[in-house]
C-alpha cells in the first residue's frame, strides 16, 4: 500500500489514523466562530481543520443566484448569502496565523480553478476534493499541478466514477475517501465495506468521510481499514446552517478521536498468542491434564 506524506504525519498502513475536523462553512461567515471550532479540533487531539473555498459566482448557477433564502442576515438572493459566508483574504491569513500558533494542519476543499490558487498562496499541506467535484476533470487536472497531495472524497460516485478520477489525477499522493453525501446520512447507506474494496482495487490509502450522526460506525471504519477519518464539527448542532445537524459538537469530536485511539492500540498483530497479563491466571485456574 502506497503512502502519503503531510508535513509531519505519514497516511497509510501502520500509522495512525489521520483525523480531519471539517468546519467547512459552519463558521457561517465568522471568522471568530472559525478559531473557535480550531480550538475545539485541536483540544480534541485532530491532526488538522480543512475549510470550503468557493467563488460563488463560478459555483452558483445562474439559476440558482436569485433565489430567496432565510438567513441569519434575513432573507436575501442565494448568491449573496454564499457571499457572506466565504472568507476572503483577510480571514484566511488570520485562519493560517492561528493555525500556526496552535501546531494544527489546515487545507481546504476547492471548488473552482481560482480558489485552488487562491488557497496556494498559504502553502498548504495537500488539497481536498469534494465529492461534488470529482468528476470535474479540469479541476482535478488544475489541483494536481501545484503539486500538493491529494484527498480526494468519492460520494455520488460509482466505482466507474472513481476509476476515471484516479486516471485523471494518478496514484502518487492521493488519498480517497469513501463517503456517503447525504446530509445526516442513515445508517444503512453508510455502505462501509466500500472501504475494503477501495483499498483492494486502488492500492492508495482509503479513508473515510463521515455524515452519519454519531461516533460508532465512524470508529468501525477505521477497524475497516481507513487510514483517514473526516468528520464535521461545530458547536452546536442546532446552529444554523445546511451542514450543522450532521456535524459533531465539542464533546463528540473529542470522543471519536479517544475512541480511535483505543481501537488502533487494541488491533494488534493478528498473531494468537498468550500474553503476559494471562500467564498467572493460567497458573492459577487452569487444571493440570
Amino acid at each position: 500500500m502506497r503512502t502519503v506524506r503531510l508535513r509531519d504525519k505519514v497516511i497509510g498502513d501502520g500509522q495512525p489514523c489521520f483525523i480531519i475536523a471539517e468546519i467547512g462553512i459552519n463558521h457561517n461567515g465568522n471568522v471568530e466562530l472559525a478559531k473557535r471550532l480550531i480550538s475545539v479540533a485541536v483540544i480534541a487531539g485532530c491532526d488538522a481543520v480543512k475549510f470550503q473555498k468557493r467563488t460563488p459566482e463560478l459555483c452558483v448557477p445562474a439559476a440558482q443566484q436569485s433565489t430567496m433564502r432565510e438567513t441569519p442576515w434575513g432573507y436575501i438572493p442565494y448568491m449573496e448569502y454564499r457571499e457572506r459566508v466565504e472568507f476572503g483574504l483577510k480571514e484566511y491569513q488570520e485562519i493560517d496565523d492561528f493555525c500556526r500558533k496552535q501546531g494544527v494542519m489546515w487545507f481546504a476543499s476547492c471548488w473552482d480553478e481560482p480558489s485552488v490558487d487562491f488557497i496556494d498562496q498559504f502553502e498548504v499541506p495537500c488539497y481536498k476534493v469534494a465529492s461534488a467535484s470529482v468528476n470535474d476533470d479540469s479541476l482535478l487536472r488544475h489541483t494536481r499541478s501545484r503539486g500538493k497531495p491529494i484527498i480526494a472524497s468519492t460520494g455520488m460516485c460509482t466505482l466507474a466514477d472513481v476509476d476515471k478520477a484516479v486516471e485523471v489525477m494518478g496514484k502518487d499522493d492521493l488519498v480517497l475517501l469513501h463517503t456517503v453525501s447525504t446530509y445526516p446520512a442513515s445508517y444503512p447507506e453508510l455502505n462501509l465495506r466500500a472501504i475494503v474494496t477501495m483499498r483492494s482495487r486502488y492500492d492508495v490509502p482509503v479513508g473515510y468521510s463521515g455524515h452519519e450522526t454519531g461516533i460508532p460506525t465512524t470508529v468501525a471504519a477505521v477497524a475497516m481499514g481507513a487510514r483517514v477519518v473526516e468528520r464535521h464539527i461545530t458547536l452546536d448542532r442546532a446552529m444554523w446552517g445546511s451542514d450543522q445537524a450532521a456535524s459533531l459538537e465539542p464533546n463528540g469530536i473529542t470522543r471519536l478521536v479517544r475512541d480511535i485511539r483505543l481501537v488502533e492500540k487494541s488491533m494488534g498483530t493478528g498473531e494468537k498468542a498468550i500474553v503476559e497479563s494471562e500467564r498467572p491466571l493460567i497458573a492459577r485456574l487452569r487444571r493440570a491434564c
